[in-house]
């Protein structure tokens, strides 16, 4: 496991560092952007550090699965019990505009379950990572969720009409500012710095199963509004709305959010 987890790591990172090299703090990037169907950018520093991410973590574990935002999903994968799943830059926008909150993520999955993952944030210098039993760290230092027990004034980050339609319903939060990677967002609530967070519905496996990961292992879950926690790769990646929270406080936040979703 300790192999898997220094090659998920080393992999993020050579993956981020080479984006870094397009990135600048405060402005455009210098990298070619192009937009996708939809209107999502993707920028030559995605497509770079997908091939790098590829060719190294095929090689790490050459029998494993692969699905990427930046690769053309393969059928194949859905027979293999280990898979990659990578998001090259999570938070293209923010890359793109100079906002350094923008990361590299990679998990490996396990029947469904993510097993070791990393993330890495090339401009902010952190380093997440786990492995299932083996606990969550930061630039190594051991996270545990926050020990918060009622969720009246916990920092949330969600979604702003979720937000605002929590407080309608008299239940006062601290709200966090958008942060444009959902991976960040959720390793926030591993790290303790968040209480909770919402991801909207549409969220797919590349944003969530590094993350997940470093939740389950600092003492909190990540699930649907039916408790449910998420099973990865399915023939469609995506996911409803996803409630992230430590443990104490987890069955509270899917239970309001379940009344303003009205169900």
């Amino acid at each position: 496991m300790d192999a898997l987890t220094q090659g998920l790591r080393a992999a993020a990172r050579a993956a981020g560092d080479h984006a870094l090299g397009f990135f600048r703090e405060g402005a455009k990037t210098s990298a070619r952007v192009d937009y996708k169907e939809g209107g999502s950018p993707v920028s030559e520093a995605d497509i770079a550090a997908n091939e790098i991410l590829l060719s190294r973590l095929t090689l790490l574990l050459p029998q494993a699965g692969w699905l990427s935002e930046e690769t053309a999903d393969d059928a194949s994968r859905i027979g293999k019990a280990l898979v990659f799943i990578v998001d090259p830059i999570d938070g293209t926008r923010a890359f793109v505009n100079g906002d350094p909150r923008w990361g590299v993520a990679a998990a490996l999955v396990a029947d469904g379950a993510p097993l070791a993952s990393a993330l890495y944030m090339p401009a902010l210098g952190e380093m997440y990572h786990a492995a299932r039993g083996g606990g969550a760290f930061r630039n190594g230092e051991r996270l545990t969720a926050s020990l918060r027990e009622e969720l009246a004034q916990a920092r949330l980050a969600a979604p702003v009409k979720a937000f605002e339609e929590l407080e309608k319903r008299g239940l006062q939060l601290a709200r966090e500012p958008r942060i444009p990677s959902l991976a960040y967002r959720l390793a926030k609530v591993a790290s303790g710095e968040l209480d909770c967070a919402l991801a909207s519905t549409n969220a797919w496996d590349w944003d969530i199963a590094a993350s997940d990961l470093l939740i389950r292992e600092a003492g909190g879950i990540l699930s649907d509004l039916d408790m449910r926690q998420p099973v990865y790769n399915n023939a469609v990646a995506r996911h409803g709305v996803l409630a992230a929270a430590p443990a104490r406080l987890h069955g509270s936040l899917v239970t309001a959010i379940r009344q303003i979703a009205g169900k």
